[in-house]
Parts: C-alpha cells; sequence; structure tokens
C-alpha cells in the first residue's frame, strides 16, 4: 500500500509533535488522527515523563483528541498517522476505535505491533482489522529517535 498525500502530510505534522517531546524530554513520537479527506481530527504526542502517566502515548491523546471532536470512539474512517510503529497498546486502541488505517514511519523491531514484532492490527480473531502502511517518512523518524537516545546515553 502507498500513502495518500493527506498521509504524507499528516506525517510530516505527526514529525513535528515528534521534536516537541523530544524537546520535553520524552521519546519523540508524534501522531495525528485524519479524516478521509486529510482534515486532523486528534493529535498528540509523547507525554509520558510530562504527565506522569505511562499511557500518555502519542497514539492514545490523539485517538482520545478525535473521539473528542467526533463526538463518538468510532473512528471507522479516520486514518491514524504516527512517525514510529505503534507498540501493542497502541496498536490495540487502533483496533478498539476502528481506524481504517495505521500509517507510520519507523518500523521498531523491539515493540512494534503492526508488522515488526507482532501484527495485533491485522490480526484476524479480533473483530477489526487494520490497513497497515509502514516507512513513510521513516529515514526522518529513525534519525528522530537515534538521535534521542544517543543522547541519552
Amino acid at each position: 500500500m502507498i500513502p495518500t498525500p493527506a498521509e504524507i502530510e499528516a506525517m510530516r505534522r505527526a514529525l513535528e509533535l515528534a521534536r516537541r517531546a523530544g524537546r520535553a524530554g520524552d521519546v519523540p513520537i508524534g501522531a495525528v488522527v485524519i479524516a478521509p479527506d486529510g482534515t486532523v481530527l486528534g493529535e498528540g504526542y509523547n507525554r509520558r515523563e510530562a504527565d506522569g502517566d505511562p499511557t500518555a502515548h502519542a497514539e492514545i491523546l490523539a485517538l482520545r483528541a478525535a473521539g473528542r471532536a467526533r463526538g463518538s470512539w468510532r473512528l471507522e474512517d479516520a486514518t491514524l498517522v504516527v512517525s514510529v510503529e505503534p507498540c501493542t497498546m497502541c496498536a490495540g486502541a487502533a483496533v478498539l476505535a476502528r481506524v481504517r488505517r495505521v500509517v507510520f514511519g519507523a518500523w521498531e523491531p523491539k515493540t512494534g505491533a503492526c508488522g515488526s514484532m507482532r501484527d495485533v492490527v491485522r490480526d484476524s480473531r479480533l473483530n477489526h482489522q487494520c490497513q497497515v502502511v509502514g516507512g513513510v517518512l521513516g529515514d526522518d523518524a529513525a534519525a528522530l529517535m537515534a538521535s534521542f537516545f544517543g543522547g541519552q546515553r
């Protein structure tokens, strides 16, 4: 699958949000939820350190904002765009929100749950599956992660 122009634009925004997370001392991951026409429904960036909340991942915050914007937790026609492959928790949230597509930048071989370590979003045993597009502006996202973790050591 290839990303749409709206998904690429949303990825650019997710990368901006990721940089914001990194500047605040959190893992640099950003997420944007868009409608089919590219309208932003919600966005977020990692805030685990800032909020002292283990669930304050970029994807969770973006999905919450999109649900509020829609007035419903059902996001069937929406796309979750995230700078790094979602973890198991976030992939599960995408399935529960019924998002149509998950588009991400960098692959995450240690914790990724959209095709790397696991494939939660396409598990046929679940009541919903998401389309997946990985590697979108992946080099940029991977460089952010490498820079952040290189500075931590």
